[in-house]
């Protein structure tokens, strides 16, 4: 089985940049994350907009990716911010408090009531391979 394929584009502008990803960001993949947004940061980029929009998967690993680049801009006098996160991605970030990572809207498509309120009765629709059993634990945790 193929390994799923990230894919990086950076566009400079001065002291900002670009970053579109496209594919999954996962365990194997976050590394590639990482090392685009530290490149920049070394490359004296202070800004970092991240474009999401084409991203199909994203865990934990690339959550966390994100938010260690965030550090890291934030103490070089810098900001990371991300673009239309994909809708399991923006649940995450909901659920863990690191929506501040999120510029503007919320996700493009497959919006649910739990993004907006974290008590809504309405179940959301489950990741991809889960149980009815898994689902009902993430749409109504604790």
């Amino acid at each position: 089985m193929p390994l799923p394929q990230l894919n990086v584009y950076r566009h400079n502008s001065k002291k900002r940049a670009l970053i579109t990803l496209t594919g999954e960001i996962d365990l194997q993949s976050a590394p590639l994350v990482r090392e685009a947004l530290e490149r920049c940061l070394r490359d004296g980029v202070r800004t970092i907009d991240v474009d999401l929009t084409p991203v199909t998967f994203c865990d934990c690993s690339g959550l966390n990716t994100f938010i260690e680049a965030s550090q890291r801009a934030a103490e070089a006098g810098g900001s990371l911010q991300l673009h239309y996160p994909p809708y399991t991605l923006a649940l995450l970030m909901k659920l863990t408090g690191t929506g501040f990572l999120i510029e503007g809207l919320p996700p493009v498509q497959g919006e649910s009531p739990l993004i907006s309120d974290p008590t809504a009765t309405d179940p959301a629709p489950a990741p991809l391979g889960c149980s009815e059993a898994h689902r009902s634990e993430l749409v109504r945790p604790g």
